[in-house]
């Protein structure tokens, strides 16, 4: 009785464990329910687009099928993947084979395509990730927490510009592995917000402030300075007083933060750790990469594996084999060691096989072939051997020039940060060559705008970037080198003449040396830089006008702005004693004065001084030739002597005079450079032109019409212009009468001459690609051979004189295969003009 009593009470622990387990699976359940009705919010003004709709009938055949090799490496999958989930019955399922395009299941590491494009932006990994980030729309998985039924090529990816996670991470690894990284497609768990790609509580890139080295060796401390007076304030009440601040400010900061969160806090996240994310995997070594980081292809940024936003690892691979992660993931991927060869850590699919891998369709089908001799047993035993990862399926991947060129997918990207909106657009889609604007506003709910900052490219002004501030309504433009009048930033509030601005200019291509001009209404300073005369500032200020006259159809008034001061500041000029260097000179043009200050000597806490008063002259009866003293003042620092040069200081006067009435007319010129500038600058925003390189012949519509003109010439001109008969009637001899079969047979001579010229010019091409073919073949063979005591320079080597050979190959291809479809046409065209020709027309028109 006892017996059956503790039977019964098992049975029944059993039954309540059965069913809370019932009930957590219901609530998973009705989790991914929500989650799949809810969806995840993309920031992205692309409508959704229907994949079942793509046009699959133009695909290669390797998409639709699988060879016997992909056969058997699935039978290899579903075999791992079944002692795996016998071993680790509480993992989630590995992605091992999802179905493509064509609803065939592929080998996810077959889905990898190594490629290196032909951009030198693509040859480093920052390059490839912005790239990918920018041209393609980002769009979720259908449940965050399921993994994806699908993973369609790469090429169908780049033709349509959108994918998830793993469509990103897959081309993103394709295109790292092709330009020499080790790199990896993960499969694993991240936060919100990366999966979302929600950057709305990020700071944008463009405004992080660069971190600020600190300066190393402080300056010692001088036994000898004078201290300092004692501090007399109680130290109290200081401590109090800043405490009082530092806590009205830390309150008033904490209510901004809680007002932020408010408004931008996410809900509350019931799915933490389940998120299914895609990213790439790089590791250290190769390329020089100092440290393994990962990529999230939605942005293009690089974390560090220690980032508490990636939550767990479930497996990785590329195009050789894939690995599961055996290590616990409780802290996220901080404690993750990413050696593969550990087989405790990391359990692979694929024996590593010595064998060289096959990268040619002939020895791929002697494959084939030897894989249909063998029988089921030998299948199986070999199962559990080296297996060599299949070849690619996947077509080559391309990217057109002009694809390359647009950038983002729609010609435009819109990118939401905290406080900020990102746009980007691809070159030549906006008329004033815009291709990027960063708008700054002052809340959360991005209503007030602050400032905004514009990125422009290929604009014949030069202008390079311009930055707004809507409070001020201050503008700033940037000039890239090669303006026409040097300039280089441009700060104003209006185009209007005699208004407040700062223009800097590139001082090494200007004669003066200005490398700045500040100017408002009554004032105007400029900067310069390298000077023979060592002259570095020149202040000028200017008075109200007396009456004003107008114009018609002229900018400013006739009478200019009248001078009252000039003042000139000079670096020190070691050629000269310092006592006889001017430092600074003041022209008071009003008041008829002229002074003088010298640089201190040393040992000197005075400067030498001369003032003149040319007033004082112009009050005496007569004209003097002598210095009178109410004309001069002067200091000789160190000299308590007056000085007797008398005619040395009135040839001093009458240099300044004439410098003076020099510098006025500088003046003039600086005012009407400066109206000169203002009028190239607003013609050039009302007439703005965007500028092409001759090289682009699809958008420089002069150079397209040579280039055409040109080919037009060598095809179609030249072949028109060939006598083909003059050969052949040179050596009959008949050039005026000729009788009918005369006429045959020189037409028909002259078509066999030129197809035979045909079929050697396509054998020629022909041999060349075989020979082709032969090289790399040979290359191949060597490199298999030799592959394990490259070093890695070497291999660099070896991968470009391979790439080299491929490209020859390709163009050979492309000769070939147009040779063989124009020469049919040529042949055609050939008897159509012979047909024609007006001296056998007579004896062919019935012929």
């Amino acid at each position: 009785g006892g017996r059956m009593e503790v039977l019964e009470e098992k049975e029944e622990e059993e039954q309540r464990e059965e069913l809370k387990a019932l009930e957590v699976s219901d609530n998973l359940q009705d989790v991914e329910m929500k989650v799949s009705v809810e969806r995840v919010c993309v920031p992205s003004d692309v409508p959704d687009f229907d994949w079942s709709s793509i046009d699959t009938s133009q695909l290669p055949s390797s998409y639709k099928t699988n060879s016997l090799k992909e056969k058997k490496l699935l039978r290899i999958a579903d075999h791992f993947l079944q002692q795996y989930t016998h071993l680790c019955p509480d993992r989630k399922p590995l992605f091992l084979h999802p179905v493509n395009e064509c609803g065939v299941e592929k080998f996810v590491s077959t889905t990898v395509r190594p490629t290196l494009l032909p951009y030198p932006e693509l040859y480093d990994w920052d390059g490839c990730a912005s790239f990918i980030s920018n041209y393609l729309t980002m769009e979720p998985l259908k449940s965050p927490v399921t993994l994806p039924s699908s993973l369609y090529s790469p090429t169908t990816i780049l033709k349509y510009q959108r994918g998830n996670c793993f469509d990103f991470s897959v081309l993103l690894c394709s295109m790292l592995i092709g330009a020499g990284y080790d790199a990896y497609c993960v499969h694993g768990y991240a936060t919100r917000k990366i999966c979302a790609l929600d950057e709305t509580q990020e700071l944008c890139p463009l405004l992080r402030k660069p971190q600020e080295v600190p300066k190393e060796g402080m300056k010692k401390s001088n036994k000898y300075t004078v201290k300092p007076p004692p501090d007399l304030q109680s130290k109290f009440e200081l401590q109090q007083e800043a405490k009082k601040v530092a806590e009205t400010e830390a309150a008033r900061k904490n209510k901004e933060r809680e007002k932020e969160k408010e408004v931008g806090k996410p809900k509350r996240n019931s799915l933490h750790g389940l998120r299914v994310h895609a990213w790439v995997l790089v590791l250290s070594g190769k390329r020089e990469v100092p440290e393994t980081f990962f990529i999230n292809p939605f942005t293009g940024n690089s974390h560090s594996t220690m980032d508490e936003h990636f939550l767990g690892i479930e497996s990785v691979w590329n195009h050789r084999n894939y690995w599961v992660n055996m290590q616990d993931c409780w802290n996220g991927c901080k404690d993750l060691i990413f050696d593969f060869s550990d087989a405790l850590r990391w359990e692979i699919m694929l024996l590593e096989s010595k064998e060289p891998l096959q990268l040619f369709p002939d020895a791929e089908e002697e494959k084939e072939l030897r894989d249909r001799d063998m029988d089921d047993t030998q299948e199986k035993e070999e199962e559990d051997m080296s297996f060599d990862m299949p070849p690619s399926w996947v077509a080559p991947i391309q990217i057109s020039p002009r694809e390359f060129e647009s950038r983002c997918s729609q010609g435009r990207k819109v990118i939401l940060y905290k406080k900020a909106k990102l746009e980007k657009w691809a070159p030549y889609l906006n008329g004033n060559g815009l291709v990027k604007r960063l708008t700054v506003y002052a809340d959360v709910d991005c209503t007030e705008v602050v400032e905004v900052r514009e990125w422009f490219k290929n604009r014949e002004d030069m202008l390079d970037r311009r930055e707004v501030n809507k409070q001020t309504q201050l503008i700033t433009d940037y000039f890239s080198p090669g303006h026409l009048l040097s300039l280089k930033a441009h700060t104003y509030t209006s185009l209007e003449a005699e208004t407040e601005r700062t223009m800097e200019f590139y001082s090494e291509t200007r004669v003066d040396g200005l490398q700045k001009r500040v100017e408002n209404a009554n004032e105007m300073t400029e900067y310069f830089m390298g000077r023979d005369d060592f002259l570095h500032i020149r202040h000028t200020e200017f008075g109200k006008r007396g009456k004003k006259i107008h114009l018609a159809d002229t900018r400013t008034d006739i009478n200019s702005r009248p001078v009252v001061q000039i003042k000139e500041c000079f670096h020190r000029n070691l050629e000269k004693p310092a006592d006889e260097d001017v430092a600074e000179r003041i022209f008071l043009i009003t008041e008829e004065t002229i002074r003088l200050t010298y640089h201190l000597k040393d040992r000197y806490i005075t400067a030498s001084k001369k003032d003149f008063f040319k007033a004082a002259e112009r009050g005496r009866k007569g004209k003097e030739i002598f210095m009178t003293p109410e004309m001069r003042i002067t200091y000789q620092a160190g000299s308590s002597e007056k000085d007797k040069k008398v005619l040395h200081l009135y040839k001093l006067l009458q240099e300044l005079t004439e410098e003076e009435k020099q510098l006025k007319q500088q003046v003039r010129q600086s005012e009407a450079e400066v109206l000169n500038i203002l009028k190239i600058c607003e013609n050039e925003e009302t007439a703005l032109k965007l500028s092409v390189s001759i090289y682009n012949t699809e958008r420089n519509e002069k150079r397209r019409q040579q280039y055409e003109a040109m080919v037009g010439r060598l095809l179609g001109q030249e072949e028109q212009d060939l006598d083909y008969l003059a050969p052949f009637l040179i050596q009959s001899g008949h050039r005026k009468k000729m009788t009918k079969e005369q006429a045959l047979r020189l037409r028909n001579d002259c078509l066999a001459d030129f197809k035979r010229r045909l079929i050697d010019k396509a054998n020629i091409i022909q041999a060349r690609f075989e020979k082709a073919v032969e090289e790399l073949q040979k290359q191949h063979q060597w490199f298999q051979e030799n592959r394990n005591q490259l070093s890695a320079e070497e291999e660099n080597d070896f991968l470009t004189r391979y790439s080299e050979t491929m490209f020859l190959i390709h163009i050979l291809a492309v000769r070939l295969n147009r040779e063989k479809q124009t020469a049919p046409q040529k042949y055609l065209a050939l008897e159509e003009k012979l047909r024609k020709e007006p001296r056998l027309a007579e004896h062919l028109s019935h012929a």
